[in-house]
């Protein structure tokens, strides 16, 4: 569906994107992270046509994004980070000039927006202006225009910012149903939903790709995927002679803790929870604490992107 290739992007002497490639399948809903300053933007709004690239291309649909840019655009859904919208417009009058842009006839506009009405919810709000709506509900009017020429493909940067936790749960839900019927790439720091929603995750950091995969493969690529702390009332010194000889992990970090029990955090590459039981149960040892971590799509990010 998407097919970026070898995709440069510079300003001035500033490389915002260091040839990039990557494809997103028909119907994946993909999440696109990076730190602040990362080019996800950037590759955005060339995906979009927004901006032409320095080098390399765009496909999208098997049409490149250069020479066949109007069909390009009329395959795609674009809400930028900003959500610009005309603040001074009623917002039905707002969602009827998008669709007129659109090329929708005037016959086909009330039903094109009832259905925008109907998927982002924004019937209390039809007959207000912009800019007297909620943050929450600028991202719905954001949304709506986005999809209101039915495109295959949606580009959301950052559909979340800014928003308070209960907007953020009602995009994030809006988000995973329009994900059921089209291509999303969708941009965002929220790193959870990313994990919950999205089939795919690719990351890049000053401007170059540095990972791609879905996140389960990300989190298990990671070293040390596992963590298992436990806390006993036996002898730091004598089962860190142990642990310290014990094949399935590693010791990261020992100690005793304030009740004065002995601590230890493991790095292994499986869930060693049950050899870990028998282990102590064989030395005698007793054991008051067990706990698993595993690592997740934040420890990912945090060590693809720390330098």
């Amino acid at each position: 569906m998407i097919e970026v290739k070898n995709l440069s992007k510079s300003y001035g002497p500033v490389e915002a994107v260091r040839s990039i490639s990557f494809q997103v399948n028909q119907g994946e809903v993909v999440g696109f992270l990076g730190p602040n300053g990362a080019g996800k933007s950037t590759t955005m709004k060339v995906m979009t046509g927004y901006l032409p690239p320095n080098e390399g291309t765009v496909v999208v649909g098997g049409k490149d994004i250069l020479e066949d840019a109007l069909p390009v655009r009329q395959q795609i859904g674009y809400l930028p980070e900003s959500t610009p919208l005309y603040s001074d417009m009623i917002t039905y009058d707002y969602l009827e000039f998008v669709a007129a842009m659109r090329g929708i006839s005037a016959e086909d506009r009330p039903a094109r927006i009832r259905a925008m009405t109907n998927a982002c919810g924004l019937h209390d709000v039809l007959a207000k202006r912009v800019d007297a709506l909620s943050k929450g509900y600028k991202q719905r009017v954001g949304l709506a225009q986005a999809m209101i020429h039915n495109p295959p493909i949606l580009i959301l940067d950052e559909p979340t910012s800014g928003l308070d936790p209960n907007q953020i749960v009602e995009i994030r839900e809006l988000i995973r149903e329009i994900g059921r019927e089209r291509t999303v790439v969708l941009s965002t720091h929220i790193l959870s939903e990313v994990q919950a929603s999205c089939d795919r995750v690719i990351i890049i950091d000053n401007g170059t790709l540095v990972a791609d995969g879905t996140p389960e493969e990300l989190r298990s690529s990671l070293s040390g995927g596992e963590q298992v702390s436990i806390t006993l009332l036996d002898n730091e010194e004598d089962v860190a002679s142990i642990l310290g000889d014990w094949a399935p992990a590693e010791v990261v970090e020992h100690g005793t803790d304030d009740q004065g029990e002995a601590y230890f955090m493991l790095n292994s590459s499986s869930d060693i929870r049950a050899d870990l039981f028998r282990l102590a149960v064989s030395h005698n040892w007793t054991l008051t604490g067990l706990h698993r971590k595993s690592k997740n799509l934040e420890d990912v990010f945090r060590q693809l992107t720390s330098g």
